[in-house]
């Protein structure tokens, strides 16, 4: 008798609605360090403490979150408030996540506008930073050893980590291990079961929102800043570096909405404020358009994610019940983990930086191991530890 799986088991709303709503909010007040720790935090409260899903059932959720455009820990909060409660638990799932982190950086936003400059932060990030780090270090090892089921998957688990050190776009790195993944596994089909079959509806649907989006109007005015960040969420995929390429290319050289300056700051906001980096939106909306400005180019770049996941959630069941997509899903989970083993480097060279962030780090990872304490609570300690720091200075 097959097992029903654990996200079929859990109750439905109202009583799954509240666990969403309750979830997701504190993740994003909590959740600093990007998409990877993100994802991270997501395992190892629904995963290993609460039992929402089981980790094969998490990692193919990571890996149709790295094939759609948009920001992936965002989506994954979005298909996990599906998975929990239904169609309301999707929408609630990426609202909760979203709202802290735009009414974070619109607070900055405004003391932005007033003063000139973005509030101090490094003190804050300096002790949450090597916390992260563990987190993520945790999360890629649980994870891990439930991806890489045979040698081949862990061979293409290697061949993505260097694919992906050495630049290549992490598209192709996705759809490549999947591909392998399939041939490998002496499966892959001509008829029927082609990847354009299974994602060419999908495939269709971003061409033409792309070509939809593409004809923005240059003037600057709500409409145009809401299409603006809506062509943005539709066809972005990568991190909040790549993000800042997008906007420089529209806002600043396109259009000249925004100077270097004033764009670089609108990033950095985003990366240092908990949830989502791509509430940079928030903060760059407030500037150009107020309050109004900042909602519009909020949902604009959020919305997207919403129709995706609306759309791939009935997709996702079908390929792992499809031997040759099953297939393909697996190569794509171990390269979605590759691709957070490149991240996790990047930005432990920036978190771990001196005595004290070694300390953390170690002392954070050996509590996460050996005695799993909730992160959260270890992420408070960090900014408390970063700002007394800088106090005692």
């Amino acid at each position: 008798m097959t097992e029903e799986p654990a996200s079929e088991r859990q109750p439905r709303a109202p009583h799954a609605l509240r666990d969403v709503a309750s979830f997701f909010l504190r993740l994003g007040f909590t959740a600093f360090g990007g998409p990877a720790a993100h994802i991270a935090m997501m395992e190892e409260e629904i995963v290993r403490r609460r039992g929402w899903l089981k980790k094969d059932e998490f990692l193919d959720l990571l890996g149709a979150t790295n094939l759609i455009p948009g920001p992936n820990s965002t989506e994954m909060a979005i298909f996990i408030g599906y998975k929990r409660a239904g169609w309301p638990g999707l929408v609630l799932g990426g609202l909760c996540f979203i709202l802290p982190a735009a009414l974070i950086t619109l607070g900055l936003a405004m003391a932005y506008v007033r003063l000139g400059s973005v509030p101090e932060v490094g003190a804050l990030l300096y002790g949450v930073k090597p916390i992260i780090m563990a987190i993520i270090v945790q999360a890629l090892w649980g994870l891990g050893r439930t991806a890489v089921k045979s040698p081949m998957l862990g061979v293409l688990a290697v061949l993505a980590v260097v694919a992906s050190f050495a630049g290549l776009n992490a598209l192709v790195i996705l759809l490549g291990a999947g591909l392998l993944a399939m041939a490998a596994s002496g499966r892959l089909k001509t008829r029927g079961e082609g990847l354009h079959g299974i994602f060419g509806p999908g495939v269709s649907f971003l061409g033409a929102t792309s070509a939809a989006a593409a004809g923005v109007a240059a003037p600057v005015s709500l409409a145009g800043l809401f299409l603006v960040f809506l062509k943005v969420g539709a066809v972005l995929y990568g991190s909040g570096y790549v993000l800042l390429a997008f906007l420089r290319t529209d806002l600043v050289e396109h259009w000249h909405w925004l100077t270097e300056s004033q764009l670089l700051d609108a990033v950095a906001v985003g990366q240092v404020t908990p949830g989502p980096v791509f509430t940079t939106a928030t903060f760059i909306g407030y500037v150009l358009h107020g309050r109004m400005g900042a909602l519009l180019a909020t949902v604009g770049i959020f919305l997207p994610s919403f129709v995706f996941v609306a759309v791939s959630s009935r997709v996702v069941p079908y390929l792992r019940r499809t031997r040759a997509a099953g297939a393909f899903l697996d190569g794509v989970n171990v390269a979605s983990l590759a691709l957070m083993v490149t991240v996790t480097w990047f930005l432990g060279c920036s978190a771990i930086v001196d005595l004290i962030t070694v300390s953390l780090g170690t002392m954070a990872a050996l509590l996460l191991f050996r005695y799993r304490i909730n992160s959260a609570w270890l992420v408070l300690a960090g900014g408390l530890i970063g700002v007394g720091r800088r106090w005692v200075q």
